[in-house]
Protein backbone atom coordinates (compact mmCIF):
# COMPACT_ATOMS: atom_id res chain seq x y z
CA UNK A 1 0.00 0.00 0.00
CA UNK A 2 1.01 3.58 -0.64
CA UNK A 3 -0.33 6.30 1.66
CA UNK A 4 -0.06 9.91 0.46
CA UNK A 5 -0.24 12.61 3.12
CA UNK A 6 -0.85 16.32 2.59
CA UNK A 7 -1.06 19.51 4.65
CA UNK A 8 -4.57 18.76 5.94
CA UNK A 9 -4.05 15.04 6.65
CA UNK A 10 -0.26 14.60 7.05
CA UNK A 11 1.43 11.25 6.64
CA UNK A 12 2.00 11.17 10.42
CA UNK A 13 -1.76 11.29 10.97
CA UNK A 14 -2.18 8.39 8.56
CA UNK A 15 0.59 6.50 10.38
CA UNK A 16 -1.34 6.83 13.65
CA UNK A 17 -4.57 5.62 12.07
CA UNK A 18 -2.83 2.76 10.21
CA UNK A 19 -0.83 1.50 13.19
CA UNK A 20 -2.69 -1.81 13.39
CA UNK A 21 -2.70 -2.31 9.62
CA UNK A 22 1.06 -1.73 9.52
CA UNK A 23 1.67 -4.78 11.68
CA UNK A 24 0.66 -7.20 8.92
CA UNK A 25 0.90 -5.18 5.69
CA UNK A 26 3.62 -3.48 3.69
CA UNK A 27 2.65 0.19 3.91
CA UNK A 28 4.75 3.11 2.69
CA UNK A 29 4.00 6.73 3.62
CA UNK A 30 4.92 9.82 1.60
CA UNK A 31 4.12 13.50 1.99
CA UNK A 32 2.99 15.56 -1.01
CA UNK A 33 5.05 18.58 -2.00
CA UNK A 34 2.11 20.91 -2.52
CA UNK A 35 4.30 23.63 -4.01
CA UNK A 36 4.77 21.35 -7.03
CA UNK A 37 1.67 22.32 -8.97
CA UNK A 38 0.40 21.54 -12.45
CA UNK A 39 -1.54 23.31 -15.15
CA UNK A 40 -4.18 20.69 -16.04
CA UNK A 41 -3.72 19.59 -19.63
CA UNK A 42 -5.03 16.03 -20.05
CA UNK A 43 -8.72 15.10 -19.96
CA UNK A 44 -8.13 13.24 -16.71
CA UNK A 45 -6.35 16.18 -15.06
CA UNK A 46 -9.17 18.49 -16.09
CA UNK A 47 -11.79 16.13 -14.65
CA UNK A 48 -10.59 16.44 -11.05
CA UNK A 49 -10.62 19.42 -8.68
CA UNK A 50 -9.85 20.56 -5.13
CA UNK A 51 -6.50 18.81 -5.12
CA UNK A 52 -2.97 19.80 -4.20
CA UNK A 53 0.36 18.68 -5.63
CA UNK A 54 1.44 17.02 -8.85
CA UNK A 55 0.16 13.54 -9.85
CA UNK A 56 3.67 12.68 -11.03
CA UNK A 57 4.81 12.62 -7.40
CA UNK A 58 2.49 9.67 -6.83
CA UNK A 59 3.37 8.04 -10.16
CA UNK A 60 7.05 8.02 -9.17
CA UNK A 61 6.26 6.57 -5.71
CA UNK A 62 3.91 3.78 -6.74
CA UNK A 63 5.41 0.32 -7.18
CA UNK A 64 4.17 -2.38 -9.54
CA UNK A 65 2.91 -4.54 -6.68
CA UNK A 66 0.97 -1.78 -4.86
CA UNK A 67 -2.62 -2.95 -4.51
CA UNK A 68 -4.05 -0.08 -2.45
CA UNK A 69 -3.56 3.68 -2.79
CA UNK A 70 -4.67 5.99 0.01
CA UNK A 71 -4.94 9.78 -0.38
CA UNK A 72 -6.72 12.76 1.08
CA UNK A 73 -6.58 15.56 -1.48
CA UNK A 74 -3.65 14.36 -3.60
CA UNK A 75 -4.57 14.17 -7.31
CA UNK A 76 -5.39 10.69 -8.62
CA UNK A 77 -5.48 10.83 -12.41
CA UNK A 78 -5.45 8.07 -15.05
CA UNK A 79 -1.64 8.31 -15.07
CA UNK A 80 -1.57 7.60 -11.33
CA UNK A 81 -4.00 4.70 -11.66
CA UNK A 82 -1.92 3.19 -14.48
CA UNK A 83 1.31 3.44 -12.48
CA UNK A 84 0.63 0.18 -10.67
CA UNK A 85 -0.88 -2.73 -12.64
CA UNK A 86 -1.71 -4.44 -9.32
CA UNK A 87 -3.92 -1.59 -8.06
CA UNK A 88 -7.30 -2.83 -6.79
CA UNK A 89 -8.49 -0.14 -4.40
CA UNK A 90 -8.19 3.66 -4.13
CA UNK A 91 -9.20 5.20 -0.80
CA UNK A 92 -9.94 8.87 -0.20
CA UNK A 93 -10.01 10.21 3.35
CA UNK A 94 -12.68 12.79 2.58
CA UNK A 95 -16.41 12.63 1.96
CA UNK A 96 -16.42 13.62 -1.71
CA UNK A 97 -13.45 12.27 -3.71
CA UNK A 98 -13.48 15.08 -6.29
CA UNK A 99 -9.68 14.78 -6.56
CA UNK A 100 -9.97 11.29 -8.06
CA UNK A 101 -10.75 10.43 -11.69
CA UNK A 102 -13.59 8.03 -10.86
CA UNK A 103 -14.24 7.27 -14.53
CA UNK A 104 -10.63 6.15 -15.09
CA UNK A 105 -10.73 3.95 -11.98
CA UNK A 106 -14.05 2.37 -12.95
CA UNK A 107 -12.86 1.68 -16.48
CA UNK A 108 -9.92 -0.24 -15.01
CA UNK A 109 -12.15 -2.14 -12.53
CA UNK A 110 -10.57 -0.37 -9.55
CA UNK A 111 -12.81 0.26 -6.54
CA UNK A 112 -12.93 3.77 -5.05
CA UNK A 113 -14.08 4.38 -1.47
CA UNK A 114 -14.36 7.58 0.55
CA UNK A 115 -14.86 8.34 4.25
CA UNK A 116 -18.50 9.45 4.57
CA UNK A 117 -19.38 11.30 7.74
CA UNK A 118 -15.79 12.08 8.72
CA UNK A 119 -16.63 15.77 9.29
CA UNK A 120 -20.36 15.46 10.01
CA UNK A 121 -19.95 16.34 13.70
CA UNK A 122 -17.86 19.40 12.86
CA UNK A 123 -20.30 20.68 10.22
CA UNK A 124 -23.29 20.08 12.50
CA UNK A 125 -21.58 22.12 15.23
CA UNK A 126 -20.87 24.85 12.68
CA UNK A 127 -24.49 25.01 11.55
CA UNK A 128 -25.83 25.36 15.09
CA UNK A 129 -23.20 28.00 15.81
CA UNK A 130 -24.19 29.90 12.67
CA UNK A 131 -27.88 29.72 13.58
CA UNK A 132 -27.14 31.16 17.03
CA UNK A 133 -25.06 33.97 15.50
CA UNK A 134 -27.90 34.85 13.13
CA UNK A 135 -30.67 34.43 15.70
CA UNK A 136 -29.05 36.64 18.33
CA UNK A 137 -27.90 39.34 15.90
CA UNK A 138 -24.31 38.77 17.00
CA UNK A 139 -22.74 39.93 13.72
CA UNK A 140 -24.12 43.45 14.16
CA UNK A 141 -23.18 43.58 17.83
CA UNK A 142 -19.65 42.32 17.14
CA UNK A 143 -19.05 44.77 14.30
CA UNK A 144 -20.44 47.67 16.35
CA UNK A 145 -17.79 47.27 19.04
CA UNK A 146 -14.97 46.49 16.60
CA UNK A 147 -15.69 49.76 14.84
CA UNK A 148 -14.99 51.44 18.21
CA UNK A 149 -18.48 52.85 18.48
CA UNK A 150 -19.71 53.94 21.90
CA UNK A 151 -22.40 51.74 23.37
CA UNK A 152 -25.23 53.26 25.37
CA UNK A 153 -28.02 51.47 27.22
CA UNK A 154 -30.69 52.96 24.94
CA UNK A 155 -29.10 50.98 22.08
CA UNK A 156 -30.02 47.55 23.53
CA UNK A 157 -33.05 47.18 21.30
CA UNK A 158 -30.95 47.44 18.14
CA UNK A 159 -29.11 44.27 19.14
CA UNK A 160 -32.12 42.22 20.18
CA UNK A 161 -32.33 38.81 18.58
CA UNK A 162 -34.42 35.68 19.00
CA UNK A 163 -34.29 32.59 21.17
CA UNK A 164 -34.25 29.27 19.34
CA UNK A 165 -36.86 27.51 21.47
CA UNK A 166 -40.12 27.06 19.56
CA UNK A 167 -38.63 28.14 16.21
CA UNK A 168 -38.78 25.88 13.16
CA UNK A 169 -35.64 24.61 11.46
CA UNK A 170 -36.03 23.25 7.93
CA UNK A 171 -33.40 20.71 6.90
CA UNK A 172 -32.99 20.03 3.19
CA UNK A 173 -31.23 16.69 3.36
CA UNK A 174 -31.23 14.36 6.36
CA UNK A 175 -28.04 12.38 5.90
CA UNK A 176 -24.89 12.31 8.02
CA UNK A 177 -24.89 16.05 8.66
CA UNK A 178 -28.60 16.91 8.55
CA UNK A 179 -29.54 14.25 11.10
CA UNK A 180 -26.84 15.50 13.49
CA UNK A 181 -27.98 19.10 13.08
CA UNK A 182 -31.50 17.94 13.99
CA UNK A 183 -30.23 16.28 17.19
CA UNK A 184 -28.51 19.48 18.27
CA UNK A 185 -31.44 21.72 17.34
CA UNK A 186 -33.88 19.54 19.31
CA UNK A 187 -31.75 20.17 22.41
CA UNK A 188 -32.45 23.89 21.89
CA UNK A 189 -36.19 23.24 21.77
CA UNK A 190 -36.55 23.78 18.03
CA UNK A 191 -39.12 22.07 15.80
CA UNK A 192 -37.67 20.23 12.80
CA UNK A 193 -39.04 19.90 9.28
CA UNK A 194 -37.01 17.59 7.04
CA UNK A 195 -36.98 16.99 3.30
CA UNK A 196 -35.02 14.08 1.87
CA UNK A 197 -36.48 12.21 -1.12
CA UNK A 198 -33.85 9.48 -0.78
CA UNK A 199 -34.89 8.38 2.71
CA UNK A 200 -37.99 6.56 3.86
CA UNK A 201 -40.29 8.60 6.08
CA UNK A 202 -39.76 6.16 8.95
CA UNK A 203 -36.00 6.88 8.90
CA UNK A 204 -36.62 10.58 9.55
CA UNK A 205 -39.68 11.14 11.69
CA UNK A 206 -39.44 11.17 15.46
CA UNK A 207 -40.28 13.37 18.43
CA UNK A 208 -40.01 16.97 17.20
CA UNK A 209 -39.14 15.94 13.62
CA UNK A 210 -41.67 15.87 10.77
CA UNK A 211 -41.21 15.04 7.09
CA UNK A 212 -42.20 17.79 4.65
CA UNK A 213 -42.22 18.53 0.94
CA UNK A 214 -39.63 21.06 -0.15
CA UNK A 215 -41.90 24.07 -0.77
CA UNK A 216 -43.77 23.68 2.53
CA UNK A 217 -40.52 23.32 4.44
CA UNK A 218 -39.12 26.50 2.93
CA UNK A 219 -42.28 28.54 3.52
CA UNK A 220 -42.81 27.41 7.13
CA UNK A 221 -39.25 27.46 8.50
CA UNK A 222 -37.57 30.22 10.48
CA UNK A 223 -34.20 28.78 9.47
CA UNK A 224 -33.57 26.86 6.25
CA UNK A 225 -30.37 24.80 6.27
CA UNK A 226 -29.09 23.08 3.12
CA UNK A 227 -27.55 19.60 3.39
CA UNK A 228 -28.13 18.10 -0.07
CA UNK A 229 -25.51 16.26 -2.09
CA UNK A 230 -23.82 17.99 -5.01
CA UNK A 231 -24.96 16.71 -8.41
CA UNK A 232 -25.88 17.98 -11.86
CA UNK A 233 -29.54 17.51 -10.96
CA UNK A 234 -29.17 19.60 -7.80
CA UNK A 235 -27.41 22.57 -9.38
CA UNK A 236 -29.14 25.82 -8.31
CA UNK A 237 -31.83 23.84 -6.48
CA UNK A 238 -32.29 26.88 -4.23
CA UNK A 239 -33.08 29.88 -6.40
CA UNK A 240 -35.49 32.74 -6.96
CA UNK A 241 -38.63 30.67 -6.39
CA UNK A 242 -37.35 29.20 -3.11
CA UNK A 243 -36.18 32.54 -1.69
CA UNK A 244 -39.58 34.05 -2.60
CA UNK A 245 -41.25 31.30 -0.55
CA UNK A 246 -39.21 32.04 2.57
CA UNK A 247 -40.52 34.22 5.39
CA UNK A 248 -39.07 37.73 5.38
CA UNK A 249 -37.92 36.97 8.96
CA UNK A 250 -36.23 33.69 8.01
CA UNK A 251 -32.52 32.93 7.61
CA UNK A 252 -30.78 30.72 5.04
CA UNK A 253 -27.74 28.54 5.87
CA UNK A 254 -25.53 26.74 3.34
CA UNK A 255 -22.69 24.55 4.60
CA UNK A 256 -23.03 22.01 1.78
CA UNK A 257 -21.90 23.16 -1.68
CA UNK A 258 -22.00 26.49 -3.51
CA UNK A 259 -23.31 24.87 -6.68
CA UNK A 260 -26.62 24.12 -4.95
CA UNK A 261 -27.57 27.80 -4.73
CA UNK A 262 -28.32 30.43 -7.36
CA UNK A 263 -26.03 33.10 -5.94
CA UNK A 264 -27.59 35.96 -7.91
CA UNK A 265 -31.01 35.00 -6.57
CA UNK A 266 -29.60 34.97 -3.03
CA UNK A 267 -28.07 38.42 -3.48
CA UNK A 268 -31.38 39.71 -4.83
CA UNK A 269 -33.25 38.23 -1.85
CA UNK A 270 -30.86 39.97 0.54
CA UNK A 271 -31.00 43.28 -1.31
CA UNK A 272 -34.79 43.29 -1.40
CA UNK A 273 -35.00 42.00 2.18
CA UNK A 274 -37.02 38.98 1.15
CA UNK A 275 -35.08 37.08 3.82
CA UNK A 276 -33.56 38.24 7.11
CA UNK A 277 -30.01 37.09 6.42
CA UNK A 278 -27.76 34.15 5.68
CA UNK A 279 -24.83 32.08 6.90
CA UNK A 280 -22.57 30.76 4.14
CA UNK A 281 -19.55 28.50 4.35
CA UNK A 282 -19.52 27.71 0.62
CA UNK A 283 -19.86 29.71 -2.58
CA UNK A 284 -19.79 28.94 -6.29
CA UNK A 285 -16.33 30.44 -6.65
CA UNK A 286 -13.80 29.63 -3.95
CA UNK A 287 -11.81 31.24 -2.57
CA UNK A 288 -14.31 34.08 -2.53
CA UNK A 289 -13.35 37.08 -4.68
CA UNK A 290 -12.81 40.29 -2.65
CA UNK A 291 -15.36 42.10 -4.82
CA UNK A 292 -18.09 39.47 -4.41
CA UNK A 293 -21.23 41.41 -3.48
CA UNK A 294 -22.18 38.80 -0.90
CA UNK A 295 -19.42 40.19 1.35
CA UNK A 296 -21.10 43.60 1.59
CA UNK A 297 -24.19 42.52 3.53
CA UNK A 298 -24.06 43.15 7.29
CA UNK A 299 -26.62 40.36 7.89
CA UNK A 300 -24.50 37.67 6.22
CA UNK A 301 -22.16 35.50 8.27
CA UNK A 302 -19.59 34.05 5.88
CA UNK A 303 -16.59 31.75 6.31
CA UNK A 304 -14.04 30.26 3.84
CA UNK A 305 -15.32 26.66 3.59
CA UNK A 306 -14.11 25.68 7.06
CA UNK A 307 -17.33 24.20 8.44
CA UNK A 308 -15.82 20.72 8.50
CA UNK A 309 -12.34 21.79 9.56
CA UNK A 310 -12.04 20.72 13.18
CA UNK A 311 -8.93 19.34 14.88
CA UNK A 312 -10.61 15.95 15.16
CA UNK A 313 -11.54 15.50 11.49
CA UNK A 314 -8.17 14.52 9.89
CA UNK A 315 -7.58 11.54 12.19
CA UNK A 316 -11.22 10.47 12.03
CA UNK A 317 -11.11 10.43 8.23
CA UNK A 318 -7.90 8.38 8.23
CA UNK A 319 -9.36 5.94 10.78
CA UNK A 320 -12.48 5.45 8.65
CA UNK A 321 -10.24 4.55 5.69
CA UNK A 322 -8.13 2.18 7.81
CA UNK A 323 -11.34 0.41 8.82
CA UNK A 324 -12.44 0.22 5.18
CA UNK A 325 -9.14 -1.41 4.18
CA UNK A 326 -9.42 -3.97 6.99
CA UNK A 327 -12.89 -4.88 5.68
CA UNK A 328 -11.54 -5.09 2.13
CA UNK A 329 -8.79 -7.48 3.22
CA UNK A 330 -11.33 -9.60 5.11
CA UNK A 331 -13.76 -9.62 2.15
CA UNK A 332 -16.41 -7.77 4.17
CA UNK A 333 -18.99 -5.32 2.86
CA UNK A 334 -17.58 -1.79 2.42
CA UNK A 335 -19.32 1.54 3.01
CA UNK A 336 -18.67 4.76 1.11
CA UNK A 337 -18.21 2.95 -2.22
CA UNK A 338 -18.23 5.51 -5.02
CA UNK A 339 -18.35 3.12 -7.99
CA UNK A 340 -20.30 0.04 -6.84
CA UNK A 341 -20.56 -1.16 -10.43
CA UNK A 342 -16.98 -2.38 -10.13
CA UNK A 343 -16.86 -6.04 -9.18
CA UNK A 344 -14.67 -6.73 -6.18
CA UNK A 345 -11.46 -8.52 -7.22
CA UNK A 346 -11.99 -11.69 -5.20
Amino acid sequence: MLVVGDAYVPSETFREAFRRLSLSNNIRFIQMNEADRIIPSSISEKSIREYSGNPQQIVKSLQSDDEVLIVHDAPVTDAVIDASPSLKLVCCARGGPVNIDISAATKRKILVVSSPGRNAEAVADYVLGAIIILARNLIVANNFLKERKKFERKMYEAFFGHELGGKTLGLIGFGNVGSKVAKRALAFGMNILAYDPFLDKSAIEGPGIAVSDLDSLISKSDYVSLHARESKENENMIGKKQFALMKSTAFFINSARGSLVDEEALIEALEERKIAGAALDVLKQEPVAPDNKILSFPNVFITPHIGGASMEVPLRGAEIIANQIEKFISHERLSGVINPEVLLPY
